[in-house]
């Protein structure tokens, strides 16, 4: 069958001892999971050792994991099952390496597809993956800071009312993507305040076109909501609208670099059919404030999913 092999890691800024004490104790996983923060409903059986647990939850599905074996500070090794949405076994580890005067944190898992899914092996890979960079990023923190600064509420559907803007329309990769809306936004911000501050209607939004995970390519268009058009605009800006449209909506605080949650957290509740995606519509990702003049932990933004 079709093997499958995962591996990506982090520097956590603290000693093995510390690193292992969180990994090896289920009890500490509910804080950092990539998934559990997706689904804050989830149902948890966690034994009282810390070394197994099971989980039953409408997003996450069901199954269960337990502690193979253990070397202190070093390694722990787990066995996964998965029961629902479908059943599939995987042997997940993590690896402790000192580094500097940290702890360089690998997370594996090995499973395997049955022969007639080997399409799915690189999809597979991407996304796992991705949820992989995602918890080991929090489980940094939790190390670090005794905390995750990643906070969301699921609102529901609501009522978004549509608005003109003035936008930019860009394509870039994954890895440059903060860059890029790095300068889009503070050319638009710039070119709007500085001019037309008394036509900004409201928060400034993203509208993502395209996101190709596993070509690492995002099509997005930076946008400004105005009450009125802007006849004239610099090079690489233009006016576009967005209809009025029901959407499910789900809120974030905290540092941008944790957006991937709120994105992750939406993109499940539609693959599990929670909401039905109006495919006219594009997802827009709201900024609630801005960090020019608002602390990382602070941030507050607002992902919606137009729904039918």
């Amino acid at each position: 069958m079709p093997k499958v092999h995962i591996d990506k890691s982090v520097f956590v800024d603290a000693s093995a001892d510390k690193v292992y004490a969180v990994i090896s104790n289920f009890h500490n996983w509910k804080t950092w999971s990539p998934w559990l923060i997706t689904d804050p409903g989830t149902k948890l059986n966690i034994k009282e050792d810390g070394k197994y647990y099971d989980w039953v939850g409408e997003i996450t599905g069901t199954g269960n994991m337990t502690v193979l074996s253990e070397k202190e500070n070093e390694q722990v090794d787990y066995d996964l099952i998965f029961l629902k949405p479908f059943k599939s076994k995987a042997k997940v580890s993590f690896i402790l390496k000192p580094e500097g005067d940290g702890t360089r944190v690998h997370w594996t898992m090995d499973s395997s597809l049955p022969f007639f899914m080997f399409w799915m092996i690189k999809m597979m890979k991407t996304f796992v993956g991705m949820d992989y960079e995602r918890g080991l990023l929090m489980l940094k923190e939790y190390v670090e800071v005794g905390k995750v600064n990643s906070e969301l509420t699921i609102n529901g559907m609501r009522q978004f009312e549509g608005c003109s803007y003035v936008g930019m329309d860009r394509t870039c990769t994954v890895d440059g993507l903060s860059d890029a809306m790095s300068t889009d936004y503070t050319k638009l911000m710039e070119f709007m305040m500085g001019t037309h501050k008394d036509k900004v209607a409201g928060p400034a939004f993203s509208i993502y076109k395209k996101w190709d995970a596993i070509k690492g390519v995002v099509i997005y268009t930076a946008c400004v909501p105005v009450t009125e058009p802007i006849t004239v605009l610099l090079d690489g800006m233009r006016m576009g609208d967005v209809p009025s449209t029901q959407v499910h909506s789900i809120h974030h605080k905290g540092p941008y670099k944790y957006s991937g949650n709120v994105w992750s957290a939406q993109y499940s509740r539609q693959g599990a059919k929670k909401f039905k995606p109006n495919k006219k519509v594009f997802p827009m990702e709201i900024y609630l404030n801005s960090p020019k003049d608002t602390p990382e932990l602070e941030l507050e933004s607002e992902v919606v999913f137009p729904t039918l």
